[in-house]
């Protein structure tokens, strides 16, 4: 079945329930490290193994409301909303056989081929999926997979270590129920090209990626004048930040441009990408976050989850590929964020935890939760516009492109 036809099939379903109260379904299964390109690859599986380990260590699975479902692999009909059906059979092959298929991307040194590659890539979109079913059916308000967020997955190609593009899948899957209006916000330090493209035509369908801008960074879009396809002008948006950007002037970005535009849209689900490789520590790219002002952007995005979506919030991780120091840490706090209990960032790491991390990496693990900051102050856009100022520069040239599209004034609050 198009994706199409039955969108416009089931175009009068009714919005789900609001999700305030319906708590949090974490997405797992201990074959999701399975989705493993080999040793040496920055894609480590054990930066989600770890995650896991220290959620579970600081209770966030036993907390009031959270609960740790199980899920199917994602079929050929989930996977062919999204991915060409020569591109997924090319995929089975190559797992298969161990052999390159060049023509889909398939053992280039960012996708290397390995044994099983379509059941580890499948199972991770099957988790997604599952998140978004759980979100739209209202079965929890919440729902995370963070070892998904693979956004540069390609209708016919794999990219940027991703196979298939589970958030992609999941929102078409969600447009498949009848979703009217879903919002993608996407904090990765990489643009995120593959779900931009998979709806770049779609007016249905907000993406929004803050990144690193494309003049220093893979995948080299993600600018500004990517504003969507005809019929859908607007709905892409991108903030493309400079190297060097830092907390601070990160999170008056975001304030700039994401809740204004979501408060516009009015999604009936927000979807969300929260790599955490725009990390200070992360050796892929030129960003300087902290721990704590991921975190401070996490609850960001939860209050405006509640705010503009009716509490429907489908969580996924993403990059990072400082697996030790960094991804734990981000997304554990992301887990407990969704889960309504926020970590106080002074928390020490469990000593089982650290002990843990010695015998699985053979690595010193970070002390507490914290990078130190603790506690981030968002500045907001009105707070002193700069015009000499390179990120403010870059937020308002996305403001200038893509707010008029939606009724808003590029110059307000300056």
């Amino acid at each position: 079945m198009r994706r199409g036809d039955s969108v416009r099939a089931m175009s009068s379903a009714e919005p789900p329930p609001s999700a305030a109260d319906c708590g949090l379904q974490i997405l797992w299964d201990d074959r999701l490290i399975s989705y493993d390109f080999g040793p040496g690859h920055p894609m480590n599986p054990v930066r989600v193994e770890l995650t896991m380990a220290l959620a579970r260590e600081l209770g966030v699975p036993e907390l009031p409301g959270v609960r740790v479902e199980t899920f199917e692999a994602a079929g050929d009909d989930l996977l062919e909303l999204v991915h060409e059906p020569a591109y997924i059979a090319g995929v089975k092959r190559a797992g298969a056989t161990g052999l390159p298929e060049l023509r889909f991307g398939l053992g280039s040194p960012d996708n290397p081929v390995f044994p099983g590659m379509h059941d580890a890539s499948a199972l991770v979109a099957g988790a997604s999926v599952a998140a978004a079913e759980a979100v739209w059916t209202g079965a929890a308000g919440h729902a995370a997979n963070i070892s998904g967020g693979l956004h540069h997955a390609l209708s016919g190609a794999a990219s940027g270590f991703c196979v298939y593009n589970d958030p992609a899948i999941a929102i078409a899957w969600l447009l498949e129920q009848g979703a009217e209006r879903v919002a993608y916000v996407d904090v990765d330090v990489h643009h995120g090209d593959g779900v931009q493209a998979a709806f770049y035509d779609d007016p249905r369908v907000l993406t929004i990626s803050l990144h690193e801008t494309p003049r220093t960074l893979f995948p080299g879009t993600g600018f500004p004048s990517e504003s969507g396809g005809r019929g859908a002008e607007g709905t892409a948006v991108n903030v493309a930040l400079p190297p060097g950007t830092g907390d601070a002037a990160w999170l008056r970005a975001f304030d700039a441009v994401v809740p204004p535009l979501l408060r516009a849209f009015r999604p009936q689900v927000l979807v969300t990408q929260h790599g955490a490789d725009g990390h200070a520590l992360d050796p892929l790219a030129h960003l300087i976050l902290s721990v704590d002002g991921q975190r401070t952007a996490y609850a960001m995005l939860h209050r405006l989850a509640h705010e503009t979506a009716g509490g429907r919030w489908v969580v996924t991780g993403g990059g990072g590929y400082e697996l030790v120091q960094v991804v734990p840490r981000a997304w554990t706090h992301l887990l407990a964020e969704a889960a309504g209990r926020p970590i106080d960032p002074e928390t020490a790491t469990p000593e089982g935890w650290r002990e843990f991390v010695r015998n699985r990496t053979g690595e010193i693990a970070p002390r507490r939760m914290t990078d130190g900051t603790s506690v981030v102050e968002v500045r907001t856009w009105g707070s002193g516009y700069d015009p000499a100022n390179p990120v403010d520069q870059a937020v308002l040239a996305t403001r200038r492109v893509v707010f008029p599209e939606h009724g808003l004034d590029p110059m307000t609050d300056l």
